[in-house]
């Protein structure tokens, strides 16, 4: 009667696995960690043949888990948005190569690159060569400057 005990922790710690996974993480990983502890404290006790044993294991990880480990895992879980490409232009300074106007498009050099660009919506006149401008947006390959 003893092992029941320790085999309802490795039951449960299986489910909480298997509901994690196919809910798709929704917990953040969570229920995985917890699921493990219930299953590593069951397998401790079904060894040592004490089911105490088996639940302070279980709850020891668990709250090592929640205490320390749960910051360490969702900070190596979080994306990271890291602009790439164009999306890392917006906001650069930039010095006209060749004249924008408003129907016009010109030439404009951000970070050693030259780039087709037009005038942003807010910007009125036409801007000469060797204005400084910034990148408001990306429109395909064309920057969008004011």
């Amino acid at each position: 009667m003893n092992s029941v005990w320790n085999w309802v922790l490795i039951v449960a710690g299986a489910l909480l696995v298997l509901v994690e996974v196919a809910l798709g993480g929704f917990a953040g990983f969570d229920l995985v960690l917890i699921g493990s502890a219930f299953v590593i404290g069951g397998v401790a006790g079904l060894v040592l043949q004490n089911p105490a044993i088996g639940f302070v294991v279980a709850s020891g990880l668990c709250l090592l888990y929640i205490g320390a480990g749960r910051r360490l895992v969702r900070k190596r879980m979080q994306t990271r948005s890291l602009p790439s490409n164009t999306d890392a232009l917006i906001g650069q300074k930039g010095i006209v190569t060749q004249r924008l106007a408003r129907h016009t498009p010109g030439q404009v050099r951000v970070r050693d690159e030259s780039w087709r660009a037009a005038l942003a919506a807010e910007v009125e006149g036409p801007l000469e060569t060797g204005a400084e401008v910034t990148v408001t947006a990306v429109d395909g390959v064309t920057l969008q400057v004011r």
